[in-house]
């Protein structure tokens, strides 16, 4: 018997469906990870299994009884609570008047049997979780905040639990933790994730909201994508069969007095039956396309600091480090919540001054700047407006293209590109900072935060286009598969502001670490050891390595073009500055194609070493 039981369920707003007879069976045990598009029906699907929403029609019943409980996404700003009143929030009215009692304050008492077993909960919830009842929540870090809400989502022995985007704003050892914590619990779940290894982890099944309905997946993660490989394909080649023929039958209606014949009636209705199906049938997003404008090449050393550390007043947030950014490094920022990762970035822009030290900036920076606040989003302006301030166009590797059509490389429809960015989710917000973002030419890109909220086709193809992304790179991310596929160092901040560098991604960083996987964070900070493990040559620098050939093959392509463009006499009548423009921009290739084969020389030795130790 299931837990959870959805039924011919179908909701809708404005617009087309969200969900249409839809119907969801969970089983007692089973971690159901809900995938989908954004904008899809995602988190609609949580909330009408969370009593937010009523659907218009269909049942939605929990057949053993109990109910749904949510874990909030927003930390309370300031509470006066503890940790035990917290946790016993999750009951609802009983609880609220069993904080009263312990405080002092309350008319109403409860059942002596009911006090006692909520009384009991608690304090075995709280031991579960690792959290001290007598804390003050304000006290906590915030991954002990999520923890101690967690615990007010559980403490009622909910039927099913929901999460919605769980790991956003979360560090690495909170998600670690909670990633254990759920494996070990028995309690049915529900998520709502675009973090990879997060669903690898977790889950036994797979749902994906697709064009109003929920598909079933009942396998890993790994296996629904190669499954959904091949539905699509099969998808694609059907509708192709069933155009062809629509084509064939508006071709011999067009003949005319055939079909006006009585034996032929029958043929004319199934032409209008193809047609009204044809009209019908709802055509999925396409895949977000981003373009990355390079600028020429900045100065070898793009970002150093000697020494440098931060403090606000008597507080030191870094303590005293050293860095050397070359061009074209590709570095991720790991560390705890609040430990100074963005707060890094800003001195290292020249945003905030280091309290000792010095930072220096390299020559010819050009910086694109994604900031995890969306603080470069004017909020009282259209998805038009934010992208080129007004104008109709904007310019894109040399090209003028309509604010419009280039908006609808990032999914967004005519209509949503003239509709305020008040009304934006947090995945569409990201696609449009993203948007704005690629419009300027860069040669230094820092992201900060980029994949909160973004679906995970958008992912990958912003997975992509970085790897494509010939300058500096550095990324503020806990999203561990985004940074294993696009960075091959990192910069880690311990929390106690100490900064180090480590060669590799962040599963190599993670193998030599002495503590293991599973460990959960704590309140306080301790340093962290490192093992003695060899540095092997990662994916990322292989797959630099492979594609360094075809760059250089690029570049001489380029260059032979200029070189045939330059012996034309015609170019000289018709283009007369373009001696000067090719001029430039051959210096800018032999730069560019300099610095390659520096790379490929130290890549290709580095290997050869790494073999060979």
């Amino acid at each position: 018997m299931p837990v959870l039981s959805l039924t011919d369920v179908s909701i809708q707003f404005s617009g087309p469906p969200v969900l249409e007879n839809a119907s969801l069976h969970i089983e007692k045990g089973e971690r159901v990870c809900v995938l989908g598009r954004n904008g899809s029906g995602k988190s609609t699907l949580l909330k009408l299994i969370g009593g937010v929403y009523a659907p218009h029609s269909g049942t939605i019943a929990f057949p053993q009884g109990g109910k749904t409980a949510t874990l909030q996404q927003d930390i309370p700003e300031t509470t006066d609570d503890d940790v035990y009143a917290i946790i016993a929030r999750g009951f609802g009215k009983d609880g609220r008047t069993l904080n009263q009692i312990r405080s002092g304050d309350s008319e109403r008492e409860l059942d002596p049997e009911t006090q006692w077993k909520m009384e009991q909960r608690i304090e075995r919830v709280a031991a579960e979780l690792d959290l001290p009842p007598e804390a003050r929540f304000d006290s906590l870090s915030g991954g002990m905040k999520r923890r101690a809400l967690l615990g007010q989502a559980i403490s009622a022995e909910p039927a099913i639990l929901a999460l919605d985007e769980p790991t956003n704003h979360m560090d690495i050892d909170s998600i670690l933790w909670l990633e254990n914590y759920l494996l070990k619990s028995k309690i049915a779940l529900i998520f709502v994730s675009h973090d990879r290894s997060f669903i690898r982890k977790l889950s036994t099944r797979i749902v994906e909201v697709d064009l109003a309905n929920l598909v079933s997946f009942r396998c890993d993660y790994d296996t629904y994508l190669r499954r959904k490989a091949e539905l699509l394909e099969a998808e694609t080649k059907n509708q192709l069969a069933f155009d062809k023929k629509l084509s064939k039958e508006e071709a011999w209606l067009r003949r005319g007095i055939k079909a006006r014949r009585t034996r032929n009636e029958g043929r004319v209705k199934a032409l209008k039956q193809l047609r009204a199906e044809r009209a019908a049938r709802r055509t999925r997003l396409g895949t977000a396309s981003i373009a990355n404008q390079s600028a020429q090449a900045s100065g070898r050393k793009v970002l150093t600091a000697t020494d440098a550390s931060v403090a606000y007043g008597d507080r030191t947030v870094l303590k005293p480090f050293s860095l050397e950014i070359m061009r074209g490094d590709r570095i991720g920022i790991i560390g705890p919540n609040g430990s100074g990762k963005t707060t890094l970035i800003k001195t290292l822009l020249g945003k905030s001054a280091p309290a000792t030290g010095e930072v220096e900036r390299g020559t010819q920076l050009e910086v694109a700047y994604f900031d995890q606040l969306r603080a470069q989003l004017d909020d009282d302006a259209t998805v038009f407006d934010n992208i080129a301030d007004g104008a109709e166009s904007v310019t894109i590797d040399g090209r003028n293209r309509h604010v419009i059509t280039y908006l609808q490389d990032f999914l967004f429809t005519p209509d949503r590109a003239r509709a305020s960015i008040k009304t934006l989710s947090g995945g569409e917000r990201n696609r449009l900072l993203l948007a704005k973002l690629f419009t300027k030419p860069a040669n230094l890109f820092i992201l900060d935060e980029p994949t909160n909220d973004l679906d995970t086709e958008t992912l990958e193809m912003l997975e992509e286009r970085i790897m494509e992304f010939p300058g500096t790179l550095l990324i503020v991310s806990h999203d561990r598969a985004f940074l294993e596929n696009t960075v091959t160092s990192l910069i880690v901040i311990s929390p106690e502001g100490e900064v180090t560098e480590h060669n590799g991604g962040y599963e190599d960083w993670l193998a030599r670490q002495n503590a293991p996987k599973t460990s959960a964070p704590r309140d306080k900070p301790t340093k962290t050891n490192w093992k003695e493990r060899p540095r092997r040559f990662t994916k990322r620098e292989q797959s630099e390595l492979d594609s360094l050939p075809e760059a250089i093959e690029r570049i001489d392509q380029r260059k032979a073009e200029i070189a045939t463009k330059l012996a034309d006499p015609e170019t000289y009548k018709n283009e007369p500055a373009y001696a000067d423009e090719a001029r430039n921009e051959l210096a800018q290739l032999d730069a560019e194609s300099d610095r390659i084969f520096e790379r490929w020389e130290e890549l290709e030795s580095l290997k050869s070493s790494l073999s060979t130790s």
